[in-house]
């Protein structure tokens, strides 16, 4: 946890005097009867209503959990307004974390008073899901809020948006091919994936199709044996330490928990482009100067994960996988595009993609789905915090 969230003040601090704040609201939520703990971050509506999942995590290996959840909930929802920018979506950045095992302490009851929550603050915030919350999940909650998205396909949703957040992301592994190799291909390439779960799982295909060497590892043995049992000529490794320094490795994806990318892991990466679905990848400032200093391509996290928000936003149009899968491979180009940015500014590929988002954001206003006729540039810092230069 990082010094400005060890405490209530250090929170305050975040919020009212970080650049990494600039939240419009925040709502602490609790339902004694069902236990409900949660917390709902609108970082910006500039665009639009917040959009934005929903987290169910214990936070259990943090001295203080709730403040944990907290500071995830604001750093997420600051992301997700960069994502949403970036993907030319009419909608700004929100989300939500709830706190405790959903193993333990998800029941129907807890999910209709999260509802209830989420319901009150009248549209502002449209929620989906996220890590430890599924299309059931969303269909409970839809019960008491209507901006609820991510619901399964017989209650008129889209289903599972883990399916397009994994094609988005193998777009942006084809465009961070495209740029360091000059074919939009994996055929021939070593990839190694960190985290075979929702959206890693879907991955793995996509890459197995186009004739990629696949690598896996998860902290869960039944995600790689599912894995490796569908699919045997995938290789597993022990864990992310050997994953990163798994040696001939062209490209790593990073698709579990946040703060992938630190000061142990760059210094060791083998690999030459990182292109992944977790969100919050940059664990502090400075990471992607680093990463550019060793000569690594970064393919900035919410550029290539944005096609789950891609799926279900167009689930409040009536949904149509085929358009939405439409939109979803734009990230291809988008990435692109970043990376010719940042080759002209002479910055790293995650301040470029924040100086286009910045610039959408403060007009206000709908813009470009590809992101390639973006002139503007941004101050202040990006989604994780990252500062210019």
């Amino acid at each position: 946890m990082s010094a400005d969230g060890a405490s209530g003040t250090g929170i305050l601090r975040t919020l009212f005097r970080s650049e990494q704040g600039g939240h419009e609201q925040v709502v602490l939520c609790q339902d004694r009867a069902s236990g409900l703990k949660a917390v709902i971050a609108l970082h910006s509506t500039a665009l639009g209503p917040g959009l934005g999942g929903t987290r169910f995590h214990p936070y259990a290996g943090e001295d203080q959990p709730e403040e944990a959840a907290l500071l995830d909930a604001l750093n997420l929802a600051r992301g997700m307004s960069y994502k949403n920018a970036m993907a030319g979506l009419p909608h700004g950045g929100g989300k939500a974390v709830i706190i405790g095992d959903p193993g333990k302490i998800k029941t129907e009851e807890l999910l209709l008073a999260y509802g209830r929550f989420v319901a009150s603050l009248g549209g502002r915030y449209v929620t989906a899901c996220d890590v430890g919350t599924y299309v059931q999940d969303m269909d409970v909650v839809a019960r008491t809020c209507p901006w609820t998205t991510g619901r399964s396909p017989e209650q008129g949703g889209a289903g599972d948006s883990s399916v397009l957040t994994a094609f988005g992301v193998f777009q942006g592994m084809r465009a961070s091919a495209q740029h360091l190799w000059g074919a939009p291909t994996l055929r021939g390439r070593t990839v190694g994936i960190a985290g075979v779960g929702k959206v890693g799982h879907h991955l793995v295909e996509h890459l197995l199709e186009d004739g990629a060497r696949v690598v896996v590892t998860d902290v869960r043995p039944e995600a790689v044996e599912r894995v490796r049992t569908a699919h045997p000529e995938v290789e597993a490794v022990a864990g992310t330490e050997a994953l990163v320094r798994f040696e001939g490795l062209d490209v790593y994806a990073p698709c579990a928990l946040g703060g992938a990318l630190d000061d142990a892991t760059v210094p060791a990466l083998t690999a030459k482009a990182v292109c992944g679905a977790a969100n919050n990848q940059l664990a502090h400032p400075g990471v992607e100067k680093d990463l550019a200093g060793r000569g690594i391509l970064y393919a900035p996290d919410y550029v290539v994960n944005a096609g789950g928000v891609i799926q279900v936003a167009d689930e409040l149009l009536g949904f149509d996988f085929a358009r939405a899968k439409a939109k979803a491979a734009k990230i291809f180009d988008t990435t692109l595009s970043i990376f010719d940015r940042a080759a002209t500014d002479g910055v790293p590929p995650a301040a470029a993609a924040d100086r286009i988002a910045e610039t959408r954001m403060a007009a206000g206003a709908g813009a470009p789905d590809d992101g390639t006729d973006e002139d503007g540039d941004g101050t202040g810092t990006g989604a994780a915090g990252v500062p210019r230069g």
